[in-house]
């Protein structure tokens, strides 16, 4: 392993769907190899129950996580960031990398609707570490 690790951050408007899931997914898969950060450009006030029972089935805890503010500072540290439907509110930085991954909005959908969501993140989440070599 290199002496500095990948820095992974996940945007989503709320943070408490899309990028707590490819978070969750990311230190799951990775472990330590990976830094990873999520945020939200408006964050809600909890990440959504669904959300929270659909990573659950999965073996993922979020109960403890709290959807956070996306700041410039967690944008400049990290080396790549993925936007899930921020649209503007994302600030850009010259060398990073940026990925749009258009997903589905988990927000206010039950267990079954998020599943499908899950999967897919978890898929690129895969995709993902390949690319980095991790």
């Amino acid at each position: 392993m290199s002496e500095t690790r990948p820095s992974v951050l996940f945007v989503c408007v709320h943070n408490a769907g899309r990028s707590q899931m490819a978070a969750a997914f990311l230190s799951h898969l990775a472990g330590d190899r990976v830094e990873v950060r999520s945020a939200g450009s408006a964050p809600a006030g909890t990440v959504n129950p669904a959300v929270v029972a659909a990573m659950a089935e999965e073996g993922i805890d979020l109960t403890a996580e709290t959807p956070k503010i996306l700041t410039v500072d967690a944008v400049r540290a990290s080396d790549v960031v993925i936007t899930m439907g921020c649209g503007d509110s994302c600030p850009v930085f010259p060398g990073k990398r940026y990925l749009d991954w258009q997903l589905e909005d988990p927000a206010g959908q039950g267990v079954d609707a998020v599943r499908p969501i899950r999967d897919e993140i978890q898929r690129r989440i895969r995709r993902l570490l390949d690319e980095l070599g991790e």
